[in-house]
């Protein structure tokens, strides 16, 4: 019975297989017939040229035909042999139907393909000065169905044949892969595909080139040297574009939407020859426009609406669900991100036309600012113009063939197998710079990627009048699925009239700019690693270290009695005999003394040395550390007061409480919500709750200055959040023991986010109304 199975099992596969054979070249036969309708339109206007040619008056002459059309009429007739003793093979279809000698003639044929491609640039050539000099060839090259100039068939033409071989090698390997050993086709399409894979490494090797370069005036050529998605402003819209830098202008297109399976085309919106390109303000009292901003609550909702689907995307795999179903949830997600990244981006990029035309980007990285602008200085060096409204058309066209950015950096378009990138918190030491050519004043800043776009986390202080800056400098940077850590080295002007003035904004200039990519495996030891970064003749050393989030906020449990770090709050406002701790009175006095207007205040690091110094100063109690206090960066003060309830041993919101407040939040109804997480507020201990109650009162005034710092509410609730709430081990929907301890699922995601909205619910209201005995307990610790 076993063997009756296994017999059975493999003569079904094999009749499989031989179905698909026919599914194969069924595929190929549609794909020959557009094709072969693309070699009759462009064979069309050569019959009245030919005719022409032989009159007292001919549009072009017959050696001008034979060099514009030379080799097509063979390729017709080769593709319309194999066409015509495929397709009934395949009506008259049977699995012991042969059709490898039809594949093996063709590949024995490739060689017209050789001559077509050698004699491309003359017949390009030939073809555009015909079209400028000659109104009359311009006119009737314009062949119906497609009513395109001749030239562009050219330049689709040149690909079209290498197209046509990779398409049949596909096709080889598959009726290979499905075509049985034994089967008389077997031995005829190895045959073919040696030698289709022999002719297509030869023609790339020569193609390459090619394809990333057009041809202008004086035998030059006009490469793509960049190419990359941006937003751009206008009129007050944001817009997603594609746009290209080539050796001789900057391209900005949109693709057109694909309509029945079309393949991809752009439209041209509008472009600015380099020799004319600029990025100084051409009037210095034209008005910059607006850039329209996103409250951080929509870019927040975006992203969690994306954590959801991924999540919801996860669970219908492991459930095994339809694939319709799973296709939806990619739609969706694609929608939200692709909303996240047209919205997210806030830093202008501006160019601007010798005649005054001007066009705004809203990039997210200083970083790829810089790059563009390098990019385009280094060639206006060298560049010469010419364009013709023939050559932009082909120009625009071939831009879908030479990008080298395909896709939108979304979930959606990654591999299955690529990395999802860090979640966490990277550890990051500046230390010091060497190869700077004269004495300046430098700082450095870094950035890395968090869902598709770049943000800065953290700046180093400026280190004056020196070429080998010695930062020495700790940051702790949340990583969001990062996979890239940036660093930017400026030079600090004081001097307002040296400032660069770009963008129609004062900045700081940029001496150096590098990367690192942030290898999970490299950084699955615990251990610092080193590493030196080159940038323009520029060395910047740094040292980082990676901890996953499951371990970063990981609560220990409390084993001492003495200093206050990682002290049960009960005992430190017992022993000091207060209702506030006197770190967080200490530190939210300081900040507010001098720290209100300090953009990013919490949000930005602070040196990662003098908040271990000022928590060593407090542990001891120490009598001089307000002193010290006094002299420190005020974000490092703001650090401190973060480690401080990061590694309380139980978050302020307690271990107990917190699936409450988590469900509390997430009620529709705004009454039963408010009356729920009053209730749960007020059930906290009371050092916890008076402590609390003390923060949520500084918060507001931080985001009272909102307008000079830049800290919302909401950015507030994003710090703090996941700092005050915290599930306990066994309530968190984190494994205890992941399999890949450096990475997370998106249920990290939604849990901080459900965090982050807790905080702000109580930032948000106006008063807390609590009970007689619980207000008088409140309105003596403020005092306090």
């Amino acid at each position: 019975m076993y063997f009756f199975f296994l017999s059975f099992f493999s003569y079904f596969d094999l009749e499989k297989g031989l179905e698909m054979r026919k599914w194969v070249l069924s595929g190929i036969l549609a794909s020959e017939e557009t094709y072969l309708s693309h070699l009759e339109a462009l064979l069309l206007p050569m019959k009245p040229l030919k005719a022409a040619a032989t009159t007292s008056q001919p549009v072009l002459t017959s050696q001008q035909i034979e060099t514009i059309f030379f080799k097509v009429p063979e390729l017709y007739e080769i593709h319309k042999e194999f066409y015509d003793g495929l397709f009934p093979r395949v009506q008259q279809w049977s699995h012991q139907q042969r059709v490898g000698d039809l594949f093996q003639k063709l590949a024995s044929q490739l060689g017209v393909y050789r001559a077509f491609v050698d004699n491309y640039e003359v017949a390009m050539e030939t073809a555009e000065k015909c079209c400028q000099a000659n109104a009359q060839f311009a006119e009737i090259s314009e062949v119906p169905p497609l009513y395109v100039p001749v030239t562009f068939f050219f330049t689709a033409l040149l690909y079209k044949p290498v197209d046509r071989v990779t398409r049949s090698t596909l096709v080889l390997h598959d009726l290979l892969k499905h075509t049985p050993v034994s089967h008389p086709d077997h031995p005829l399409l190895q045959d073919a595909l040696r030698i289709s894979q022999n002719f297509l490494s030869s023609i790339n090797e020569e193609i390459t080139p090619r394809r990333q370069s057009m041809t202008v005036k004086k035998g030059e050529h006009r490469q793509l040297l960049k190419d990359s998605f941006m937003v751009e402003l206008v009129e007050g819209a944001r817009k997603l574009r594609h746009v290209f830098l080539f050796t001789d202008l900057f391209l900005c297109a949109k693709l057109k939407k694909q309509i029945g399976g079309k393949s991809q085309q752009y439209d041209c919106k509008w472009y600015i020859p380099l020799t004319d390109l600029s990025f100084q303000m051409v009037d210095e009292s034209e008005a910059v426009p607006n850039i329209p901003l996103v409250p951080d609550e929509e870019l927040d909702a975006m992203k969690i609406k994306i954590s959801q689907i991924k999540n919801d995307i996860q669970r219908e795999k492991r459930a095994n669900k339809g694939s319709k179903v799973i296709e939806r949830l990619k739609k969706k997600l694609s929608e939200q991100e692709s909303l996240l990244l047209l919205m997210s981006p806030n830093m202008a990029f501006r160019v601007h036309n010798r005649n005054g035309k001007s066009y705004t980007f809203l990039i997210s990285s200083d970083y790829e600012r810089a790059e563009w602008r390098e990019n385009i200085r280094e060639q206006q060096k060298k560049c010469d113009f010419s364009l013709t409204s023939v050559e932009l058309q082909m120009l625009t066209n071939s831009c879908v063939k030479l990008q080298t950015v395909h896709n939108i950096p979304l979930t959606i378009n990654k591999e299955d197998d690529e990395s999802p990138g860090l979640y966490g918190f990277l550890n990051v030491i500046v230390h010091s710079a060497t190869g700077f050519k004269q004495s300046s004043n430098l700082y450095c800043t870094l950035e890395v990627d968090s869902f598709g776009y770049f943000v800065n986390k953290a700046k180093t202080r400026v280190y004056r009048d020196t070429t080998e800056p010695n930062w020495n400098e700790e940051f702790e940077i949340e990583l969001e699925g990062s996979q890239t850590l940036r660093i930017l080295c400026y030079e600090k002007c004081y001097n307002k009239t040296k400032l660069t003035k770009e963008d129609g904004e004062s900045t700081d200039r940029i001496m150096g700019k590098g990367q690192v990519q942030l290898d999970p495996q490299a950084l699955q030891d615990k251990d610092w690693q080193r590493t030196v970064i080159s940038m323009n003749g520029v060395e910047v050393k740094l040292s980082v270290k990676f901890t996953s989030r499951e371990f970063s906020l990981k609560r220990m449990p409390s084993r001492k009695q003495t200093g206050v770090f990682g002290v049960k709050i009960a005992i430190v406002t017992k022993r000091e005999r207060s209702k506030v701790p006197y770190i967080v009175r200490q530190c939210v006095e300081e900040i507010e003394r001098r720290g209100m207007e300090e953009v990013g205040i919490y949000r930005v690091s602070g040196v990662a040395t003098d908040i271990q110094a000022l928590k060593a100063a407090f542990d001891v109690n120490n009598k001089d550390v307000s002193v010290m206090m006094s002299e420190m960066d005020v974000n490092a003060i703001a650090g401190t007061l973060k480690l401080y309830f990061r590694e309380l041993p139980e978050p302020l919101f307690t271990d107990e409480l917190y699936p409450n407040f988590a469900e509390g939040i997430a009620l529709s109804d705004p009454v039963a919500k408010e009356s729920c997480m009053l209730n749960l507020l007020l059930s906290l201990p009371e050092p916890n709750l008076v402590t609390f109650l003390f923060l949520l009162d500084h918060l507001k005034r931080v985001a009272e200055r909102e307008s000079v710092n830049k800290m919302s509410l909401h950015n507030l609730a994003t710090v703090f959040g996941p700092t005050l709430l915290r599930p306990s081990e066994k309530d968190s929907k984190i494994p205890a023991n992941p399999t890949q301890p450096i990475t997370m699922t998106d249920s990290w995601s939604l849990e901080v986010m459900s965090q982050v909205q807790v905080l702000l619910y109580f930032l948000q209201l106006e008063t807390i109304p609590t009970p007689d005995s619980k207000r008088q307990s409140i309105l003596f610790s403020t005092e306090v």
